[in-house]
């Protein structure tokens, strides 16, 4: 507020007036709001020795007092006024916390120092921001997320064309932007890199064709629709280090040894000791991971076993029970591994490792339970094969004996001389190693349990690709451009790693869903002026007023206190 004074041009009177200035949200102009009339100068004299010197003092109180928040407000509202056409007066705020987050990797700094000598006419970092908060909060193509840009307090200058051809800068700077991240990480977070994960997962498209990244291959989600494989390190505390995209129809292990080569390239890890599922588990991975003088903890599949490995795990000899339900052993064992020489010859290694073996009934009635639909479908197979084709008898096909099919239609063929049966002895197979996990790893020196518990640690890493696949919806990817494909999961990459450093800072109190959907929730509405009316304040936005300093529980909050708010998260 101010005091404004008014020089009638024909009387030559000053008139004096309280008045509060705001910014039309529409026209973007200044605009200002009588809050109190004074009176003429000259009658005010009468009663002040100094009337604009009394009422500027009374003015600076008022403002005090209203930047202490110890003032009401009054609207006057008007019950005809009309909404205008594409009106935004719904706002996000709760990306407060995820701004905070994105400023603390100073990754507007390294996108703003790339740009600094480019002679683009778009902000990198402002549609960085869009895709990031976007992505995390209101996931959506990248024209739907520019559409909803207004939905921020943010400078959106920029065009839905600029969105298109940053994400070409993008792909440019990704991989040293993934560097960049993660020395931000271990200087500030004190990264702990002496044990990674790696697991490999896709995403599918939904067209048809293809190209020498999308590839039709074996998905995750037993789709015929091209994919891209992705495969991911993240650190002991759950946080991604690096991601790299291969061609879907590359199998699992084969992404395993460029992607190590990369990270002990780039990332100055040191000896570490990686993490993996039975995927990975080949005499190539092993051989390499060890001649890069790193450890490895891989499971190991015991029903791809030998008969020898099979009865060692059967064998009740020197198993230690840990409660009712959970026994352990283990040994110390040469095995016999097959890698592949630079000519391309097979040739045999040895490698001493420890293998621990453990047997959980829970694990061994969870796999029952897993199978009773594919025996359900598989006996039902063998009495009605009519009702089949070769995609339908996914996951029972294996429980039946003499199944064949067409090879251009899929069709079951019929063969009057082997008629289809149930496979029972398969079944009782299954059935008997059901529970047991085998364990391989170089790392002799760990007890039994410690190994068992660093491999259990695997499933943060699983976590993490659902949390891209439902909670900030990576897939399906729309676009089309292999540049822009990369920079589409590049900034999936940059919302991932946000939303888990997030959980962290919570103190894994709450998952990455619920953080996610209370940020969502933390929104407000524009009433009047330069006000705006918030709605939601639950636990996960308590902890943040406490764990970042981000105070979102007041219910009304001028335009000028929002963006100090959203200042502060700024400031690295």
């Amino acid at each position: 507020m101010f005091l404004r004074k008014m020089k009638n041009k024909k009387t030559g009177r000053t008139y004096l007036s309280i008045v509060q200035s705001y910014r039309d949200k529409d026209t973007k102009k200044t605009r200002s709001k009588t809050i109190q009339s004074l009176g003429y100068l000259d009658e005010l004299e009468k009663e002040y020795a100094d009337p604009i010197s009394h009422f500027e003092d009374e003015i600076r109180k008022m403002n005090q007092e209203r930047d202490q928040k110890d003032t009401s407000i009054t609207f006057s509202m008007d019950k005809n006024q009309r909404l205008q056409k594409n009106e935004t007066n719904r706002k996000n705020l709760g990306y407060a916390a995820l701004s905070k987050i994105y400023h603390e990797l100073d990754i507007h700094t390294f996108l703003r120092n790339r740009q600094r000598h480019t002679k683009s006419g778009y902000d990198a970092n402002s549609i960085m921001k869009l895709l990031t908060y976007g992505r995390l909060l209101y996931p959506a193509s990248k024209k739907h997320t520019y559409e909803m840009k207004d939905t921020f307090f943010e400078k959106t200058d920029f065009s839905l064309d600029d969105v298109y051809r940053c994400l070409s800068f993008l792909n440019k700077h990704k991989d040293e932007l993934q560097r960049w991240m993660h020395k931000r990480i271990q200087e500030q977070y004190g990264r702990n890199t002496s044990l990674v994960y790696y697991d490999v997962t896709n995403y599918y498209f939904e067209i048809d064709e293809q190209d020498d990244m999308r590839r039709k291959g074996v998905s995750k989600e037993h789709r015929p629709d091209p994919i891209i494989q992705m495969g991911l390190f993240m650190d002991t505390d759950g946080i991604p280090i690096t991601y790299g995209l291969h061609p879907g129809n590359m199998l699992d292990k084969q992404t395993f040894i460029p992607m190590l080569r990369e990270i002990q390239k780039n990332f100055d890890l040191g000896r570490t000791i990686v993490v993996a599922d039975k995927g990975m588990t080949t005499g190539d991975n092993i051989w390499y991971t060890l001649s890069a003088k790193n450890g490895y903890i891989l499971s190991y599949s015991i029903r791809g076993a030998n008969r020898k490995f099979k009865e060692y795990v059967l064998n009740q000899n020197g198993y230690r029970s840990i409660g009712k339900d959970f026994k352990i052993k283990s040994r110390l064992e040469p095995r016999e591994i097959t890698v592949t020489s630079r000519s391309g010859k097979k040739i045999k290694k040895q490698v001493d490792e420890k293998q621990v073996i453990f047997y959980s009934r829970k694990y061994a009635q969870k796999a029952k339970a897993d199978r009773a639909e594919a025996l359900h479908k598989a006996k039902d197979l063998v009495n009605n094969p009519s009702k089949y084709n070769k995609a339908t008898t996914y996951g029972a096909a294996r429980y039946v004996k003499n199944l064949a099919f067409d090879k251009k239609t899929g069709e079951i063929l019929k063969n009057s001389q082997k008629t289809l049966f149930f496979d029972e002895e398969k079944l009782r197979k299954e059935e008997e190693l059901d529970g047991y996990y085998a364990i391989m790893t170089s790392e002799y020196k760990e007890t039994d349990e410690k190994i068992i518990d660093l491999y259990r640690g695997l499933w943060k890493i699983e976590e993490s690709f659902k949390i891209t696949k439902s909670d900030i919806s990576s897939r399906p990817v729309f676009l089309s451009r292999q540049e822009h494909i990369e920079s589409h999961f590049l900034t999936c990459f940059v919302s991932l790693v946000i939303a888990r450093l997030l959980e962290r800072r919570l103190a894994g109190k709450y998952s990455v869903g619920s953080i996610l959907e209370s940020l969502k929730k933390a929104s407000c509405s524009h009433l009047q002026e330069n006000y705006y009316l918030l709605d939601t304040f639950d636990d996960v936005l308590m902890d943040i007023k406490e764990k970042l300093g981000i105070d979102l529980g007041q219910k009304y909050m001028s335009l000028k206190e929002i963006k100090k708010i959203l200042g502060e998260t700024k400031i690295s």
